[in-house]
């Protein structure tokens, strides 16, 4: 047999003869064994044809055995992944992990499938009630005890009005102990069992060596963060740990592609990244992208919560100058810091916070700074404004830059 998955809640062989054997464990097995049988039993028999058919099942070992539906797929629309799981409820169950990481191609008739049914609801059977919410909606307390249920995101990104091409790249990543998933730019979903990653990062150097640059940086945060969900960095110094290593390994790539092509030559990038967790939230930046939170009751509200890594700031910080001479300072947009860009170290910097219901956090290129002062960004947080509504802004007041933001609401 060959070894397909091995985590803390199942484990997944196939067979010589193409079989799948899944075993289960970890918390709720029994629970989760139980569901997948009786929702895998209820669409053979609705004919449905694009799930796994089940063949034996073993109560006392939680064990499955299934057909095969063939090989995980890496890249699919998200609007076609949603069709597919429209047809699936056609048949009478709706899936609780709607995502790519559960989608397979059948190369025998040139067929998507939809996997794993340990959450899921069979929507006759319960309505009203989700299959997992006794073993899946494990609630998560804030520091005022208060229940963090989950967010909220919207992201947008614009080229501005005199740039020829967009340097700026996002990315919103789920992450489980299964691996993690990309998701949409508006969206919303539970914090029980995920992690969540939203990251901007703003590229710099001649041609269009500034979108590669932003882009590697998104891409390593998608393919290095999964193997680092909430319990393999269960303490404060294991999270900043894997950030150093994040940043480190990105500003090493980017340093790389640099000296290899001369076009690319002092490129980087600047990133702003937060982790979602159950109550707090991990926040890891380097160069001028910023990271700001809004808070109801707290005088204004508004407070940046990264710091810039430029020479005007540091003035700025020490009160030698104001806002606006910053704002208007000829070396405003000149790091002192950044991944790539010929620095010889990088150390991001690190917090780690609690988390509130209600708290309202944008994290942002400075193509949107450019645009909106401070005071500005913290009416529209407090208005309810989304990230479209943030980098039309921008755009309207400079669009000297490419503008791009995310707005994070904690649920």
């Amino acid at each position: 047999m060959r070894e397909e998955k091995n985590t803390r809640r199942s484990m997944v062989h196939i067979g010589f003869d193409g079989r799948v054997h899944k075993v289960f464990r970890g918390p709720k097995a029994s629970q989760r064994f139980a569901t997948e049988v009786r929702v895998l039993s209820y669409l053979e028999g609705r004919g449905c044809d694009f799930v796994p058919r089940l063949l034996d099942s073993d109560p006392e070992g939680l064990k499955i055995i299934t057909t095969n539906c063939g090989s995980k797929v890496d890249l699919l629309g998200k609007e076609r992944t949603g069709k597919l799981f429209e047809q699936l409820e056609a048949y009478g169950v709706r899936h609780e992990d709607p995502f790519l990481r559960n989608v397979t191609y059948r190369a025998s008739d040139g067929r998507f499938c939809i996997i794993d049914f340990e959450f899921a609801t069979i929507l006759d059977e319960e309505k009203g009630s989700s299959i997992a919410d006794t073993g899946h909606a494990v609630a998560a307390v804030s520091n005022d005890g208060e229940t963090v249920i989950g967010i909220k995101w919207s992201c947008r990104t614009d080229i501005g009005c005199f740039r020829k091409n967009n340097e700026d790249a996002f990315v919103v990543l789920s992450l489980t102990s299964e691996g993690a998933a990309v998701l949409g730019s508006n969206g919303s979903d539970s914090v029980a069992e995920s992690d969540f990653i939203l990251a901007v990062s703003d590229g710099m150097g001649g041609a269009r060596s500034g979108e590669f640059a932003s882009r590697i940086a998104v891409d390593k945060i998608t393919h290095l963060l999964p193997g680092y969900f909430r319990c393999q960095v269960a303490t404060d110094s294991g999270e900043r740990q894997v950030m150093k290593e994040l940043f480190e390994i990105i500003h090493a790539d980017i340093g790389m592609l640099g000296e290899a092509y001369p076009e690319c030559r002092g490129m980087g990038a600047t990133l702003s990244l937060c982790w979602v967790m159950p109550s707090r939230l991990l926040i890891a930046h380097i160069g001028d992208s910023r990271v700001y939170r809004w808070r109801g009751g707290e005088g204004n509200g508004l407070k940046q919560l990264t710091q810039d890594d430029t020479r005007v700031a540091g003035l700025q910080r020490a009160g030698k100058i104001s806002e606006y001479e910053a704002r208007n300072h000829p070396a405003r947009n000149m790091l002192s810091k950044a991944l790539g860009a010929g620095n010889q170290y990088v150390t991001p910097q690190v917090e780690v916070l609690e988390l509130e219901r209600g708290d309202r956090f944008l994290i942002c290129s400075d193509g949107v700074t450019d645009g909106i002062w401070d005071s500005g960004i913290g009416k529209l947080l407090e208005n309810g404004s989304g990230a479209e509504e943030i980098v039309d802004q921008a755009v309207k007041e400079s669009g000297r830059d490419n503008a791009t933001a995310i707005v994070l609401d904690i649920l």
